[in-house]
């Protein structure tokens, strides 16, 4: 993972936004000022994206979003993205978690020595192309899908991961049951293309149903684990399940 440099910027600041002026080494925070037809709801968004330091640290290095830190984070701990892997992200776009991908399995050989990966990005709708990443629109639950995949990698995989969220109903706990169902259909595909040992990675959120999908993934893999990285907001119930050691 790119470091992001420490040297001071022309304006007295580090490329984080810390103040290096002498005025207690404060960080500034930007306040957005509400603007007429814009709803309160929006001016809070805003305002803490302008204010979240993974969000400077993805435009700093390069990443297509902030989620690129999670999945950074979560290998970081697990070691799957390794060099050589063969790697499916479902529901891909924008595109930040294929990029890391790209990075840890080295599938532009930039790493001399070590193995060259793939990786694999599907999602609904089109998208700007990602340097060593092969990108197909494609709806992952239609009949071949699998077997498609397959054929795209010339075998199967070694990680399937997945950041895919269902849309919003602004009920809670209907959306908790939604990604949970996205989470178990991803999960199921997942055993189609998984290679002995595999791992899959997805997203989803707390709200006390995720038993039978603990159930349905244990069945499978030899150890489950739940994970919430430093990267997802403290406010949100969002977490992680990470399932290595596929069992075939």
């Amino acid at each position: 993972m790119a470091k992001t440099p420490t040297g001071k910027t022309p304006t007295g600041k580090t490329p984080d936004g810390k103040n290096t002026s002498g005025r207690g080494q404060r960080d500034l925070k930007v306040k957005v000022k509400s603007a007429r037809g814009r709803k309160l709801s929006s001016t809070r968004w805003l305002q803490r994206q302008l204010n979240d330091p993974y969000v400077k640290r993805a435009t700093a290095e390069g990443y297509r979003g902030r989620a690129a830190y999670k999945i950074l984070e979560l290998d970081e701990k697990y070691r799957f993205l390794v060099p050589g892997a063969r790697v499916v992200d479902l529901g891909c776009a924008p595109g930040g978690w294929c990029q890391v991908a790209v990075k840890r399995v080295n599938a532009l050989g930039e790493r001399q020595g070590k193995k060259i990966g793939t990786v694999l990005g599907i999602d609904l709708q089109e998208m700007e192309p990602i340097a060593g990443c092969e990108l197909h629109q494609l709806d992952f639950l239609d009949e071949g899908a699998d077997d498609q995949v397959k054929d795209w990698l010339g075998g199967k995989a070694d990680v399937v991961m997945s950041d895919m969220a269902a849309s919003s109903s602004g009920h809670k706990q209907t959306d908790h049951l939604r990604i949970i169902h996205l989470c178990e259909t991803a999960a199921h595909f997942a055993f189609d293309v998984l290679e002995e040992g595999g791992t899959f990675v997805a997203k989803v959120l707390a709200g006390g149903a995720e038993g039978s999908l603990q159930q349905l993934l244990k069945q499978r893999f030899t150890k489950v684990v739940n994970v919430k990285p430093p990267a997802s907001r403290s406010d949100s119930s969002e977490k992680f399940v990470v399932a290595t050691g596929f069992k075939g």
